[in-house]
């Protein structure tokens, strides 16, 4: 499932944000990527020893979190700390699948990385290039969102980052461990909820919502890995 999530960060995070970028001094992409990886990225990326890291982290997954739409579709478990990109000159990242396990930085606690995210801070008329594209069995995905929007997709889906080719693309990009770990059941129960949250607006907490809101808990019970 790939996801639209708008207005994750409102618009003076966003100025926040974007404002501890343009005072953040960057180092070479390549510097957290694999032998694969490192054949096919060429951005720049904030540097895990960076005074604001922790402050912009701190940002962006609270608000992640208080966000309906982004914990209903990822059901998270444990988000890794998110990290920042960005893209000029041409900068692009060619087609890469995200390592399935992964550590945050200082710690040996495996992550298994179910499910990407992409939060944009720059808007589309500040660059040229720089889509998000993702493929999967339903074919090829774009994306080139608003700042301040998130997009979602699985983590095993092949994608890449088309090149900038003027201005500059800005974004945070991290990985959730769902509590469900296959994909096609997280889509089943998102889509669930979607329809129940869209019932109790139009009939209230009638019986039949009630009903469906218990087959939701007991599918979440089933499948949910704790």
């Amino acid at each position: 499932m790939m996801l639209h999530i708008p207005e994750v960060l409102d618009r003076a995070t966003l100025a926040e944000c974007r404002r501890l970028l343009a005072e953040a001094a960057w180092q070479d992409g390549l510097a957290t990527a694999g032998s694969q990886s490192a054949q096919v990225k060429q951005n720049l990326q904030l540097p895990e020893k960076t005074p604001t890291i922790a402050r912009l982290r701190e940002i962006v997954t609270t608000a992640l979190m208080k966000h309906p739409l982004f914990f209903s579709a990822a059901l998270p478990r444990r988000i890794l700390p998110p990290y920042f990109n960005r893209y000029e000159g041409g900068g692009h990242y060619g087609n890469h699948i995200d390592n399935a396990i992964r550590y945050a930085h200082g710690s040996s606690e495996p992550v298994r990385t179910d499910v990407s995210t992409t939060i944009f801070f720059s808007d589309p008329d500040e660059y040229e290039g720089g889509d998000l594209v993702v493929e999967d069995s339903y074919g090829t995905h774009e994306a080139k969102l608003p700042a301040g929007d998130a997009i979602v997709y699985p983590s095993t889906s092949l994608h890449r980052v088309e090149p900038v080719t003027k201005g500059v693309r800005l974004a945070s990009f991290m990985w959730t461990q769902s509590l469900v770990r296959d994909d096609w059941r997280r889509s089943m129960l998102f889509d669930l909820d979607s329809t129940i949250q869209n019932l109790r607006q139009q009939m209230g907490d009638s019986g039949e919502v009630v009903s469906l809101t218990g087959h939701y808990h007991k599918l979440l019970q089933l499948w949910a890995e704790t």
